[in-house]
Order: C-alpha cells, then sequence, then structure tokens
C-alpha cells in the first residue's frame, strides 16, 4: 500500500507597491493646467487691486498723474509683488496636485516637482502675455483714423520720450519679474511636492 506524504509549502507575503516605470508618464499635464490656471486667478485679483489702489493704471483725462518714468517704477515693483505671488501659487499647486510617485530616488521626485511648478509658472506666463498681446493689438486698431491737433501733437511728441524712457525702465523690472517668478514657481512646486508626500 502506497503512503501519500503531505507536503507544506511556506508561502512568504510579498508586499506590491506602485512603482514607477519607463511607460509612466513623466509630466502630469493636469497639474500643471491646475496651477497655471490659479496663477493666473491670483494674477487677475492681483492686478484688479493694483487698479483701484492707483499702482498699475493712470487716468488720461486727469492732469495730476506721476511722472512717467515715476509711474514705471510703481507699476514695476507691483508687478514683482504680482508674479512672486501668483507664481508661488500656481507653484505650489502643481507640485501638490501632481500624482505621488512611490519607488524612484527623492532628489528624482524633487527635480519632477520644481519641473511642473516651473511649467506651470511658464504656462501661466504665455497665456497671459497672448491675451495682453491680444488687448494691446484690439486697443491699436482701435484707435487708427483718430486725427490730432498740430498743438496737441507737438505735447505727444513730448511725453512720446517721455514714455519711451519709462517703457525701458519697465521693461528691465519685467524681466526682473519673469526670472524671480520663474524661480520662485519651481521652489513652491518642490515645496509642494514635500507637502504632499508628507507623512
Amino acid at each position: 500500500m502506497a503512503r501519500t506524504q503531505g507536503v507544506v509549502a511556506e508561502i512568504d507575503e510579498v508586499m506590491v507597491t506602485e512603482t514607477v516605470t519607463g511607460t509612466a508618464a513623466r509630466t502630469d499635464w493636469a497639474a500643471i493646467f491646475g496651477g497655471a490656471l490659479g496663477a493666473i486667478a491670483v494674477s487677475i485679483i492681483l492686478f484688479t487691486a493694483g487698479s483701484g489702489f492707483g499702482l498699475s493704471t493712470v487716468e488720461p483725462w486727469s492732469f495730476a498723474n506721476r511722472a512717467p518714468a515715476e509711474f514705471a517704477i510703481g507699476a514695476g515693483i507691483w508687478l514683482i509683488v504680482m508674479q512672486w505671488l501668483s507664481s508661488a501659487f500656481g507653484g505650489y499647486m502643481a507640485g501638490r496636485l501632481r500624482t505621488k510617485w512611490v519607488g524612484p530616488r527623492v532628489d528624482e521626485v524633487l527635480f519632477r516637482d520644481t519641473a511642473h511648478g516651473f511649467l506651470a509658472w511658464a504656462l501661466a506666463t504665455v497665456i497671459v502675455a497672448a491675451l495682453f498681446a491680444l488687448g494691446t493689438t484690439v486697443a491699436g486698431t482701435a484707435m487708427v483714423g483718430t486725427d490730432a491737433a498740430p498743438d496737441a501733437a507737438q505735447a505727444a511728441a513730448a511725453l512720446t520720450e517721455q514714455a519711451r524712457e519709462a517703457a525701458a525702465s519697465f521693461s528691465v523690472f519685467t524681466a526682473i519679474s519673469l526670472l524671480v517668478g520663474g524661480f520662485i514657481g519651481a521652489v513652491a512646486g518642490g515645496l509642494g511636492g514635500y507637502h504632499r508626500d508628507a507623512p
């Protein structure tokens, strides 16, 4: 009579974790678009507040306006503040909303978070610049065909030179605000990712 011996097999518990493979999406565009929309919304709020406080607009019908150079400096500083706050908010949102990665090195996760914050800032900047260019084109088209009196033309020539100098100063402030905004957006993206992965 044949005897059958029982075989006992030990099975170790296996934990399956989510890992990032080569086919996983490296860029979370939903998070980038969300961060960009948040940055644009904050920019609109701050621009409206600046207009209310007289920091970013002038009254063309008033003779008590500041000199163009003085206005350019004030508006440039306000532009930098707007850029800092909006890019920080948008970058943080992009980093915080990005899909969490499990498995790769910490420095790779940090790089991806900062890149998402930077891309959110870049997308918001491109959208705002396109809208601004469109508005400027429409406003310029609407003013075509208006005639100016000879005295007004001479006064306009003097103001044009002042406006040119103010525009040069404003361009420097714009460049600085964009550079700082991109950096802050990237740092805020890394911070958002850190808070996303915090236990």
